[in-house]
C-alpha cells in the first residue's frame, strides 16, 4: 500500500475526498516508542480545520451522491472496504507497532480480523426494518422507519486506533451517516492510512474525514460543533466526562467507552494453568494498556500460594523487546506521560503497604531499544480493595491480588468499584459461573477466558465506564433516529378541537 504521505513522511488532513494541509501550517512529531525517535510528522488541525471537515460532511450527507445511495449499495461499498483493509494488513499493523509500541502480533491479529467489522455491517446495512403498528385508532395506517442521524464524530484512543475506529465507522456508514475522526494526537499515523484506502473503495468524497491534533483544538471543537449529531468516544473517564457534559448541552447522542479495573476471579476449583495464562493475558498483554485489563486478581485463599508461584514463573518468562519482532511479547509504554503515571501508581502502591512480589521499575536492558519507556511487568500481593492501585486505572503491566474466601467475598470486593466494563472468573463448575456471570456488575463477564471481543457481540460498561454499546446487530440503531408515519384512512375528518 501507497500511505499518502510527504517528504519525512509528513502527512496531511483528509477532508473532502482530498488531502489538505493544516491551517495552522503546523505540524508535531509522533515517536516511536521502542527507538525513541520522531519518525512521522502529524498535521496539528484546529477549529478552522474542524469546520471544514464538519461541512465536508455534512454535505456528503444531505446531497450528492451518498445519500442516494440504497442500503444494499452502501453495504457493497463496506464489504469493498473491508476487502482492502485485508489486503493491506500487515502494512497498516506495522504503521501502529510504530506510532503505539504495540506488538505486531497484535496489532496484525487486530488489522486481520478488522474486516470482519466491515462485512458484518455492511451485511446489516439493508436489514434495517421498521415495523406496521397495530394501531389502537380507527382509519389509521401507522408505520415506522430508522433514518440515519446526520454528522458522526468518532474520537479514538491511542492503544487500539483503527480497531476502535472500525468498531465505530462500519455501523455509522452502514446506517448512512458521515464521519469526522479524531485519532489520539499520539497515535494518527494510522487512521490517516486508513483514509488512503478507504476511498479506494468507491465511497464519496466527505463521507469520512479525517482531522488530527491535540484535544483541547480539535477534540474539543468537533464535540461541540453544532453540525455533529453524535459522538463516538473510546478514551478516559475524565475526558469522556467532559464529552458528556459537552454533548448534553448540545443534546446529542453519546457512546462513551470508558476506563476499567476489572475484576479476574480464580476459583479453586479452576483448571490453574488456565487461570495463570488467563490472568498473564488479562494485565500483560498489549503492555497492561488496555480497558479491559484484568488488573485486579480475585485469588481464593485456599491455592493463593500454589496459584502465584505458577503464575510468578510464567510472568518471569516474558519477553521484553521490540515490538515489530514477533517474538516479542511485552513492548515499551505508549507515551513518556503514561510511563510516569505508571512509575508512579508502582511508587504508591509501596506506600501503601502492598508486598511488591515481581518486577516494580523500569526495564533498561539491551533489549528494551533507546525509547526507555520500557517497564518490568509488575505484581503486588497483599493489596486491599481500599487501596488506591486496586480502585484506579493503571493502565499499564501492573497487578493486584487480592484474597478472598468464598463466592460472597469475591462479588463483594468485585463489585466495590466505580468501574463495570469487564470480568473474567475461572471455575469448572457450572453453577458457579451463572451464578457469578449474573451477579458481576459488569457489561462483559468472560469465564475460563479473558480479553475476547468479536463484531457479533455487544461490548460497553456498567457504571462509570461508559454509555451505550458497540458491536453486535442491536447496537446499529444507535446510529439511527426512528420516526413514526401516520397516515389517515379516514372518510372524514374528525372534530379538530379534541386529541386524535
Amino acid at each position: 500500500m501507497e500511505t499518502r504521505v510527504l517528504e519525512k513522511t509528513r502527512y496531511q488532513l483528509h477532508i473532502g475526498g482530498e488531502w489538505t494541509d493544516p491551517i495552522s501550517g503546523e505540524w508535531f512529531d509522533s515517536h516511536n516508542p521502542y527507538a525513541g525517535e520522531a519518525w512521522a510528522e502529524v498535521p496539528r488541525g484546529n477549529a478552522e480545520d474542524v469546520d471544514r471537515a464538519v461541512e465536508a460532511a455534512h454535505a456528503a450527507f444531505t446531497q450528492g451522491d451518498w445519500p442516494k445511495l440504497r442500503p444494499t449499495a452502501r453495504g457493497s461499498l463496506l464489504r469493498k472496504l473491508g476487502d482492502l483493509v485485508a489486503d493491506n494488513a500487515e502494512s497498516l499493523a506495522r504503521i501502529e507497532v510504530r506510532d503505539n509500541g504495540k506488538l505486531i502480533a497484535e496489532m496484525l491479529g487486530q488489522l486481520r480480523y478488522i474486516p470482519q467489522w466491515f462485512y458484518y455491517y455492511g451485511g446489516l446495512a439493508d436489514k434495517i426494518e421498521g415495523s406496521v403498528l397495530p394501531i389502537d385508532k380507527p382509519g389509521v395506517f401507522n408505520y415506522t422507519v430508522h433514518e440515519p442521524l446526520g454528522v458522526c464524530a468518532a474520537l479514538t484512543p491511542w492503544n487500539s486506533p483503527l480497531l476502535l475506529l472500525a468498531w465505530k465507522v462500519a455501523p455509522a456508514l452502514a446506517t448512512g451517516n458521515t464521519v469526522v475522526a479524531k485519532p489520539s494526537e499520539f497515535t494518527s499515523a494510522s487512521t490517516l492510512a486508513f483514509a488512503e484506502i478507504f476511498y479506494q473503495a468507491g465511497f464519496p468524497p466527505g463521507v469520512l474525514n479525517v482531522v488530527t491534533g491535540y484535544g483541547p483544538e480539535v477534540g474539543a471543537t468537533l464535540v461541540e460543533h453544532p453540525e455533529v449529531a453524535k459522538i463516538a468516544f473510546t478514551g478516559s473517564e475524565t475526558t469522556g466526562q467532559k464529552i458528556y457534559e459537552a454533548a448534553a448541552r448540545g443534546l446529542k447522542r453519546c457512546t462513551l467507552e470508558l476506563g476499567g479495573k476489572s475484576p479476574n476471579i480464580v476459583f479453586d476449583d479452576a483448571i490453574l494453568d488456565d487461570a495463570v495464562k488467563g490472568v498473564v493475558s488479562g494485565i500483560f498483554a498489549a503492555t497492561g494498556q488496555t480497558c479491559i485489563a484484568g488488573s485486579r486478581l480475585l485469588l481464593q485463599e485456599s491455592i493463593h500460594d500454589e496459584f502465584m508461584e505458577k503464575l510468578l514463573e510464567l510472568a518471569r518468562s516474558a519477553r521484553m523487546g521490540d515490538p515489530s519482532d514477533l517474538n516479542t511479547q511485552v513492548g515499551p509504554a505508549t507515551t513518556p506521560p503514561q510511563y510516569e503515571k505508571i512509575l508512579k501508581y508502582i511508587d504508591i502502591a509501596k506506600e501503601e503497604g502492598a508486598k511488591l512480589v515481581l518486577g516494580g521499575g523500569p526495564a533498561t536492558g539491551p533489549e528494551c531499544g533507546k525509547g526507555g519507556w520500557f517497564i518490568q511487568p509488575t505484581i503486588f500481593t497483599g493489596v486491599t480493595n481500599g487501596m488506591r492501585i486496586a480502585q484506579e486505572e493503571i493502565f499499564g503491566p501492573v497487578l493486584s491480588v487480592i484474597k478472598f474466601k468464598d463466592e460472597e467475598e469475591a462479588v463483594e470486593i468485585a463489585n466495590d468499584i466505580v468501574y463495570g466494563l469487564a470480568a473474567g472468573v475461572w471455575t469448572q463448575n457450572i453453577r458457579r459461573a451463572l451464578l457469578m456471570a449474573d451477579r458481576l456488575q459488569a457489561g462483559t463477564v468472560w469465564v475460563n477466558t479473558y480479553r475476547a471481543v468479536s463484531f457479533t457481540s455487544p461490548f460497553g460498561g456498567y457504571k462509570r465506564s461508559g454509555i451505550g454499546k458497540e458491536n453486535g446487530a442491536e447496537m446499529i440503531k444507535e446510529y439511527m433516529q426512528e420516526k413514526s408515519v401516520w397516515i389517515s384512512t379516514a372518510t372524514e375528518v374528525p372534530n379538530p378541537f379534541v386529541l386524535r
